[in-house]
Order: C-alpha cells, then sequence, then structure tokens
C-alpha cells in the first residue's frame, strides 16, 4: 500500500475522531451529575420518586441505545409532525446522556449503598447534616467501589460512538466506510479498530491513575 495513500486515509478516518471526543465529554458531563441525582432520588424515602427514577433507568437499560438513537432522531420528528425535531449530533448527545445517565444511576447507588450504616451514625453523632455527611465521607469512599464498573462503562461509550454512523454524523467509523466503500479498501476498517483501540487504552489508563489517587479509602 503507498504510504501516502494510507496516511490520507488514517489522517480522514482520524478526522472523525474529534466527533468521537466530542460525544464521549459531553455524555459524561452530563450524564454522571444526572446520574449522581438520580441515584439520591432512588434512595429517598419518596415512593413517587423512586418509582419514576426507576421506571427511566428500567427503560433506558432494558432497551438497545441504537432504538434509543433512531427514537430521538426520527421517531419524535414523526410523532410530533416535525414540531420536534433536533440535529443529527443533538439527538446523539440528547440519547447518550439519558442513556448513559440510567446506567451511572445504578452504579452510584449500589455504591452508596455499600457504606455501612456505621458510618452515618458516626457522622450523624458529630452533628453533621446530612448533604455534608455524603459529601466528605459516603460519596469519597463510594468513589473507590464505583471506579471499575464506571471504567467498563466509558469504554463502552467510546465504543457505542460508533453508532452515529446510522444518522449521518461523521466519527470514526462512518470516516472508514466511506474510505472503504470508494476504495474498497477493508484496511480502513483496521484503522478504525486502531484508533478506538487507542482511545479505549487512554481511559484504561486514565481510571488506573484515578482507582490509585482513591486507594486510601478503604471501607470495613
Amino acid at each position: 500500500m503507498d504510504p501516502k495513500y494510507l496516511a490520507d486515509i488514517t489522517a480522514y478516518i482520524a478526522m472523525g475522531g474529534g466527533v468521537t471526543l466530542k460525544v464521549f465529554i459531553v455524555t459524561l458531563i452530563f450524564s454522571i451529575p444526572l446520574g449522581i441525582i438520580c441515584a439520591l432520588g432512588k434512595l429517598s424515602r419518596f415512593r413517587i420518586l423512586h418509582g419514576v427514577i426507576g421506571t427511566y433507568t428500567w427503560v433506558f437499560r432494558g432497551t438497545p441505545l441504537l432504538l434509543q438513537l433512531f427514537f430521538t432522531y426520527y421517531g419524535l420528528a414523526i410523532l410530533t409532525n416535525s414540531f420536534i425535531s433536533f440535529t443529527p449530533l443533538t439527538a446523539i448527545y440528547i440519547t447518550f446522556v439519558f442513556n448513559y445517565a440510567a446506567y451511572f444511576t445504578e452504579i452510584f447507588r449500589a455504591g452508596i449503598q455499600s457504606i455501612g450504616r456505621g458510618q452515618y451514625e458516626a457522622s450523624k453523632a458529630l452533628g453533621m447534616p446530612p448533604w455534608l455527611t455524603m459529601r466528605r465521607i459516603i460519596l469519597p469512599q463510594a468513589v473507590k467501589t464505583i471506579l471499575p464498573p464506571m471504567g467498563n462503562e466509558c469504554i463502552n461509550l467510546i465504543k457505542d460512538t460508533a453508532l452515529c454512523y446510522v444518522v449521518a454524523v461523521p466519527e470514526i467509523l462512518k470516516n472508514a466506510k466511506v474510505v472503504m466503500s470508494r476504495d474498497f479498501n477493508v484496511g480502513a476498517l483496521a484503522i478504525a479498530a486502531v484508533l478506538y483501540l487507542i482511545l479505549t487504552f487512554i481511559v484504561i489508563q486514565i481510571f488506573r491513575k484515578i482507582e490509585k489517587k482513591y486507594a486510601y479509602y478503604t471501607i470495613k
């Protein structure tokens, strides 16, 4: 294969990495806070709130992300006669945020519930209000528990950005398919695979460093 041609198609496919990273970052920025809020809501004593959040997580975790993306981009426009319609990238942001927030909700809920009741009782004895107990005592310890599943979800998020091609957003896989269709070159898919592997490797290394940082929190 001509080195110049290889460099050209690699650069073209890599251009889609900008969209991949944008979707990845936007999804995390909005889904993590939403997941924390929903997790706290699920742990609250309000049965209606608990039921609403439970239904939300059940729907978004129980249906394919691709189906959700189709519904957001195509379905809402059809149902509302184009009154509610989104650009492809906006539809991706909305779908990915709500989908991943549903998974993060369960991860955060499990992490918070893994902390023993003694922690709450001790902070209450010291006169700490509930919000301060959660911020300074519970969440720092819960982070150590939730980091591995969060790392897995972030890796899945990198791979799930490949679904953006179904709404014609030029991310890594979309650009690779353009090259493959134009030049009949399956090597484009190998280049895309390498780029995804590089991104997931970076995510893994970041989470390893974060896990080392929180290693001093030991739940007993």
